[in-house]
């Protein structure tokens, strides 16, 4: 299963209604190279992008047979070699500076050949796209690079680059391009050129039959996964319920399987309360219990 299944999960949106901040129509959406790198060039209008390469659409890595495989959702070159992966992510599962390590490492892992040398890893940014605050420091963009903590003036200069960017911030932070960027993303309009042609971009693309057709098979996937998970989860909570010995504990121990199994997949903890309310038939307030003492 995919990192962005909670995307498509939380949204539930018909094709229709799917706007830029879906994961999957961004995706789409940066297949125009000139969008991407206009885009691009919002975030980081200090670089000097002269044009945009595609070395997979939705680059899919998984280095071995037992390592967590990722979907990026749009993997670029640029003229110098220099590779950024923007990732749209409208959940916040509380893991995404983790998780942004291991992009990190797996296409650090794609540049590389073996007897190759380390000079050859080529400068990378990795990007996500949030409309929420995870730092809550209110900010539209947060950019980290490694520093010597003894001393700032050192830079470890390892070439990478990891950004998260804000669409909620009301602090005058970033250019005037990036915030009508980023307030399109949080649903609201502008005037901004770009931001019309993007705006464009999605209404043709929502014409794309086949793109529609790969959207709901997705969703259907991801859908049925999560019920297999419930499934599973019951099993699993069943030897958890015993092994905690507590009154009923076969059916509490269902309850805490499926919220583990729900946390496999990623799902943030209101989706998984839902999920509780509606198939063991319980109120807001005992679904938050069960959360909350599957974590002690």
């Amino acid at each position: 299963m995919g990192d962005k299944t909670e995307n498509r999960i939380v949204a539930n949106n018909t094709w229709e209604e799917l706007g830029i901040s879906n994961d999957f129509l961004f995706g789409k959406i940066m297949q125009n190279p000139e969008l991407c790198k206009g885009l691009l060039q919002r975030i980081f209008p200090e670089l000097e992008i002269d044009r945009i390469e595609y070395p997979e659409i939705q680059k899919g890595i998984k280095p071995d047979v037992d390592a967590k495989s990722v979907r990026l959702d749009v993997y670029v070159k640029d003229g110098r070699g220099t590779v950024y992966d923007m990732e749209m992510q409208v959940v916040n599962t509380k893991e995404l500076p983790r998780r942004s390590r291991y992009y990190q490492s797996m296409i650090d892992l794609q540049m590389i050949d073996k007897g190759q040398t380390y000079k050859q890893l080529n400068r990378s940014y990795v990007i996500f796209i949030c409309p929420f605050d995870i730092f809550s420091e209110g900010r539209h963009i947060y950019t980290f690079e490694n520093f010597c903590k003894e001393d700032k003036n050192i830079r470890l200069d390892d070439g990478t680059v990891k950004v998260f960017l804000n669409s909620e911030s009301g602090m005058d932070d970033v250019s005037r391009e990036l915030k009508a960027f980023l307030d399109y993303v949080a649903g609201r309009k502008s005037e901004d050129s770009f931001v019309m042609r993007l705006e464009e971009a999605v209404r043709e693309a929502k014409k794309n039959r086949e793109w529609r057709h790969e959207y709901m098979t997705l969703l259907m996937r991801d859908q049925e996964n999560i019920e297999k998970g419930f499934e599973q989860g019951i099993e699993k909570g069943i030897e958890k319920g015993i092994e905690k010995g507590i009154k009923k504990g076969i059916e509490k121990g269902k309850i805490w399987g499926s919220i583990s199994m729900c946390r496999d997949f990623g799902m943030p903890d209101d989706m998984i309360s839902k999920k509780l309310q509606e198939k063991y038939h319980l109120s807001e307030e005992e679904a938050m219990e069960y959360l909350q003492a599957e974590m002690a």
